[in-house]
C-alpha cells in the first residue's frame, strides 16, 4: 500500500465524521494534500474545523516518512476525477480526459460525460463519435468549468438606476 492509500484509510473516517467527503489525496515529497467537499460546497470554516483532527490522526500513525506540510482544501471548480463514483456524480458534465500513452485514439478527449459504470466512461466530444475509455486507460481526468456566455451589449442595467426605481415605487 502506498502512502496516499495509507493516508486515505486513516483520514477518511475523520473527514466523514465532520460531515465532509474526502475527494482526493495527494502525497508528494514534503506535501500531503487533501481535497474535501460536501453537497453545496465546502467553506473555510469546515476546512478549518477538520484540519486539526486530520493532523492529529496523521501525527499519531505517521504514514508519511519525513517532514511534510498538510494542506486541506476544496477540490475547486475543475476537480479531479479518480474513482467510478467521482465519474458517476458528474455524468452530464463536461470533462477532460488524458489517456495513458499507447492507448488507441487521441490522448486528449474533452466532451460531455455520457455514462460511467464500474469499468469505463463514455465521453461525447463536441464533434465526432462518443468514445468509451476504460479507467485503466485514463492517466488523468477532471471536470471542466464552463463560464456562461458574456452579457450581450446594452442588456445590463446599471445598479444605481434599478435602485432609484425601486426606491421611488
Amino acid at each position: 500500500m502506498d502512502s496516499a492509500e495509507q493516508v486515505r484509510e486513516l483520514v477518511e473516517p475523520v473527514v466523514a465524521a465532520s460531515g465532509l467527503e474526502l475527494v482526493d489525496v495527494e502525497v508528494r515529497k514534503g506535501l500531503v494534500r487533501l481535497s474535501v467537499d460536501r453537497p453545496g460546497g465546502v467553506d473555510l470554516d469546515a476546512i478549518s474545523a477538520v484540519t486539526p483532527d486530520v493532523s492529529a490522526v496523521l501525527d499519531a500513525h505517521d504514514p508519511v516518512p519525513g517532514h511534510y506540510e498538510l494542506e486541506v482544501s476544496s477540490p475547486g471548480l475543475e476537480r479531479p476525477l479518480r474513482t467510478p463514483e467521482h465519474f458517476r456524480r458528474f455524468v452530464g458534465s463536461t470533462v477532460s480526459i488524458r489517456t495513458q500513452p499507447g492507448v488507441e485514439g487521441e490522448r486528449r478527449l474533452q466532451g460531455t460525460l455520457v455514462s460511467a459504470d464500474d469499468e469505463a466512461v463514455v465521453v461525447s466530444p463536441v464533434t465526432g463519435d462518443a468514445r468509451r475509455v476504460a479507467y485503466t486507460e485514463i492517466e488523468r481526468a477532471r471536470t471542466v468549468f464552463e463560464w456562461g456566455p458574456p452579457p450581450r451589449p446594452g442588456h445590463s442595467k446599471p445598479a444605481g438606476r434599478s435602485q432609484r426605481r425601486a426606491s421611488t415605487s
